[in-house]
């Protein structure tokens, strides 16, 4: 069976058909992934050891593609796809063996890639091809540029039978540049990270591509600033109140924005590393009445106010609230709990952008009533919260408006995750229209594929010219919409505008970049290559002196809520060079566990998750057990405690920025030194 192409992807896939390392660089909607299962088709044909890895930076993109453009090959080669999810992924070394075309997120090849077990591990060298969706993630510490890093390493130290790199990108964008100038070196910056000889675009071909790919019409819609907002009004004298009595003159008090929650964050810090109880609480509460703030600034009020009750009831039902702090804030809540209640009842002093967007959604839906469309909003709590008053909106209901939500798959501490299964499900059921309305966050702004939309409204977004272009590719039917929803001189208008210009500003460095003179352009590859590896030896060097600068047994954890010293960090494990265990057998007298299970949504290869754990003194969070094998060990989230250095206390925000260097789990070792077996 031969896939049919047409003329522009004909023309993208040229040098990727001759082995050259490739970008492809077409719209959403285009056909990138077709142009690329053919590039994999002629690949596997021309030599038979040859091997396919396409990498996908998600889950439901791993599965889109062997079922979709990937899935004609499959009669003439073995494919198969392998994701976080499966218990494959243990195997991967044997799948890549007995398999011509592996489809599989970027974090399984590299995990499988750095195996400390020697016959699970895989080398970059077992694939003659690497196809990478969404290419312009290659950059900084993502996978795709970790897994680059390790290619490069092996290049410049002459090593010859490596992979040939197709990478495929809607936007390449401009990396925050300002001038063209910054804007070619960041395009620069991507081909070297790639290997990159050519970025090949549509050029003369482009009015086919304008028929098979429409640009949708874009239109802002703005809403009128809030006449009154008592509801704001009254968490702003609560958050002054709170101020107050944490009596830090030298912040400031722009309550319920950005700024404010920086700033915030960074107090909360600063009281936690001085076991000042008092500011790291009062930090914790304030940072609450922020997020309510810039929630009743998106959507409704009753959703700020569920934010703040959610948290209060939560904190009395784990925390044993010995401190004064935390009973005083405890009661200034309980004290307005229902004022703010009847001001976030009251309709008469709704979110206008609502009342815009059910307008919006009337002109769509009434026009024509087969429409489809995308509501793409910032977090998960306004998508859940917008699908929430979809829902209980009548004039919608009665246009036949049904909805659902779209969120990512990791956890998150701000509202529930979806599961991988959740996800497909839900793109199943949009896909065939068992609903016409989907809120989603950034989640199904790549790669995705769903259905043609009639509209989709970006609301009260602050987000890059990738994500605008992403998200605008998603309104691929005849005569459809782009909406800009949000307020009127608003910071979104303003950041809205700017990406405008930074799209066009990327398609001219792209442009400049095609046309550099070839010679020039590999000196200049190759001097970026050989600056970044320099990078990455300085990077690592200065990670491994920060790793050895305290003895395990010199740092201890300290509870971050009641400061209670509760082990060692010679008592701390790694387990798949990702999670932190304790193997200390006393330390199970310094916690608690819970009834409920933690839910994630994944499989591991040895392991499972257990009950979820927290200080018997304070009732803190700390993390969760792991069920390892036939043991159940705590597993620690870093976010919850404070080190104790021998130079002072740290509140590092992820386990790689501690200070003193932590094993890896040995199961044998565990076993010898815990359990004597009479044999």
């Amino acid at each position: 069976m031969e896939l049919e192409l047409r003329d522009y992807q004909w023309k993208v896939i040229g040098p990727a058909l001759e082995g050259k390392n490739t970008i492809i660089w077409l719209p959403t909607g285009a056909g990138k992934t077709r142009a690329a299962a053919y590039v994999c088709k002629k690949h596997l044909e021309s030599q038979d050891k040859n091997k396919v890895a396409v990498l996908a930076n998600t889950v439901p993109l791993v599965d889109q593609h062997l079922k979709n453009e990937f899935s004609f090959l499959q009669s003439q080669f073995q494919i198969t796809a392998i994701c976080g999810d499966r218990i494959q992924k243990q195997f991967f070394s044997e799948m890549s063996k007995c398999h011509d075309l592996i489809i599989c997120t970027a974090q399984i090849l590299y995990n499988a890639l750095n195996h400390q077990e020697e016959e699970m591990r895989v080398e970059l060298t077992d694939f003659s091809l690497l196809v990478i969706d969404e290419c312009h993630h290659t950059h900084k510490g993502t996978i795709y540029n970790k897994i680059m890093e390790d290619y490069l390493d092996r290049k410049l130290k002459g090593q010859q039978d490596l992979p040939q790199i197709l990478g495929l990108t809607a936007s390449l964008g401009t990396g925050s540049a300002n001038s063209l100038e910054a804007a070619k070196d960041h395009i620069l910056e991507i081909c070297a990270n790639l290997d990159t000889e050519k970025i090949m675009s549509p050029d003369k071909h482009k009015p086919s591509l304008d028929i098979h790919v429409p640009c949708p019409k874009k239109q802002y819609d703005l809403s009128e600033p809030r006449l009154q907002d008592p509801f704001g009004e009254k968490l702003k004298e609560i958050m002054t109140q709170i101020y107050s009595y944490l009596n830090v003159p030298d912040m400031t008090t722009d309550f319920g924005t950005k700024i404010f929650e920086q700033q915030i964050v960074e107090l909360e810090k600063k009281g936690a590393k001085e076991f000042c109880q008092k500011t790291r609480v009062c930090a914790l509460h304030l940072r609450k009445y922020n997020d309510a703030l810039l929630t009743n600034e998106t959507i409704r009020m009753i959703d700020a106010f569920n934010i703040l009750d959610e948290f209060y009831q939560l904190e009395c039902a784990t925390k044993l609230l010995t401190q004064t702090s935390e009973q005083y804030l405890v009661q200034i809540f309980d004290e307005n709990r229902l004022s703010l209640l009847a001001l976030a009842e009251d309709s008469r002093y709704e979110n206008p952008k609502l009342s815009k967007l059910q307008q919006v959604l009337q002109d769509q839906f009434q026009e024509l009533k087969s429409s489809r469309g995308i509501v793409f909003t910032q977090t998960r709590q306004s998508a859940y919260s917008l699908h929430q008053w979809v829902l209980g909106n009548q004039a919608l209901r009665e246009l036949g408006i049904k909805t659902d939500v779209l969120t990512g798959a990791g956890s998150s501490n701000q509202t529930k995750h979806m599961t991988q299964q959740e996800q497909q499900d839900v793109i199943r059921h949009f896909r065939k229209g068992a609903f016409n309305l989907l809120v989603s966050t950034s989640v199904a702004e790549e790669g995705l594929d769903i259905p043609e939309c009639n509209i989709v409204i970006r609301y009260g977004l602050m987000t890059n010219e990738i994500a605008m272009m992403q998200a605008r590719g998603r309104a691929r039917a005849p005569n459809s919409i782009c909406s800009v929803l949000a307020k009127t001189n608003s910071k979104e208008v303003a950041r809205e505008r700017l990406n405008e210009t930074l799209e066009t500003l990327m398609e001219r460095a792209i442009t400049w970049v095609q046309e550099m003179p070839e010679r020039e352009y590999h000196l200049k590859i190759a001097t970026l290559q050989h600056e970044a590896m320099i990078s990455r030896k300085l990077r690592d060097a200065k990670l491994e002196e920060q790793r050895q600068l305290h003895d395990p047994g010199s740092v201890r954890l300290c509870c971050l809520n009641c400061n209670m010293a509760v082990c060692h960090g010679s008592d701390l494990r790694k387990v798949e060079n990702m999670h932190h265990i304790n193997i200390n057998s006393s330390f199970s007298l310094y916690y608690k566990t819970s009834p409920n299970s933690v839910s994630i949504s994944r499989e591991f290869e040895i392991w499972k998750p257990g009950s979820s754990i927290s200080c018997n003194k304070c009732g803190q969070a700390w993390g969760m057990e792991m069920i390892y094998r036939d043991f159940t060990l705590p597993m620690l989230a870093i976010r919850n405690f404070v080190v104790e250095t021998p130079d002072g206390r740290q509140r590092p925000s992820k386990w790689s920025k501690v200070t003193f260097e932590i094993k890896a789990f040995d199961y044998t070792e565990y076993c010898n030194t815990n359990f004597s077996l009479d044999i």
